[in-house]
């Protein structure tokens, strides 16, 4: 495992890959790793890629948009765009062999906390020297930056994705069990929430996390 670990500082590819393909490709800042945790940094002025129909749901709230965007996503047919992370900084934690990533949004500039963010996806394979692939399954988990209240995001999104055949019976049953897991680590303060809100923000002299300019996605 050793040999697989990045270094801080390094970048690391975050990507959703489905029937072989590239979904989304996010660039960014190794913080730590441990191998249990690896830990990324996201912010303003980093370009990744994400498909065109997600860019323009999201530019434009269109639910359709987002809907079509899934379709597509199960059929094997999207295009892909440079896509601009504005706004917000994002510190995330990928714990190996989990069924769910967890991040913390606070806004850039300010540091502000905003919220917790549990994603849940299919447990990432790393890449050594690269990065880390999963698949999104379009389900979250939401808390106050205090952990006081949660609410599920989302769910009506996962039962598209069952619909359309991208979640079967037992990878639903897994995401069950991720669920509760996660559900317990956030009530019980445990695992990346065990010491609270992080305290940090980007180094001004930190480089941008860039995608390899020779990849064919």
């Amino acid at each position: 495992m050793s040999n697989d670990l990045f270094a801080a500082g390094d970048t690391a590819i975050r990507r959703d890959v489905h029937m072989g393909r590239v979904w989304t490709a996010m660039p960014q800042r190794v913080l730590d790793d441990t191998g249990a945790v690896l830990t990324l940094a996201y912010w303003p002025g980093i370009v990744g890629l994400a498909p065109i129909t997600w860019i323009a749901a999201h530019r434009t709230g269109d639910n359709a948009m987002r809907a079509r965007g899934l379709t597509d996503l199960a059929g094997g047919r999207w295009q892909l765009a440079p896509y601009y992370w504005e706004h917000t900084e994002l510190l995330s934690y990928f714990l190996t062999g989990e069924h769910f990533s967890v991040h913390c949004f606070q806004s850039a500039g300010t540091h502000q906390p905003l919220r917790w963010y549990v994603n849940f996806e299919l447990p990432f394979v790393r890449r050594r020297g690269l990065g880390i692939d999963t698949l999104d399954l379009c389900l979250d988990l939401l808390a106050t930056p205090d952990l006081g209240s949660w609410w599920w995001k989302d769910e009506q999104e996962y039962a598209q994705v069952r619909r359309l055949g991208m979640v079967d019976d037992a990878l639903d049953r897994q995401v069950a069990t991720a669920r509760s897991r996660a559900l317990a680590l956030l009530e019980d303060r445990a695992g990346p929430f065990a010491r609270g809100w992080p305290r940090w923000s980007p180094d001004p002299d930190w480089p941008l996390p860039e995608l390899p300019a020779d990849t064919r996605w």
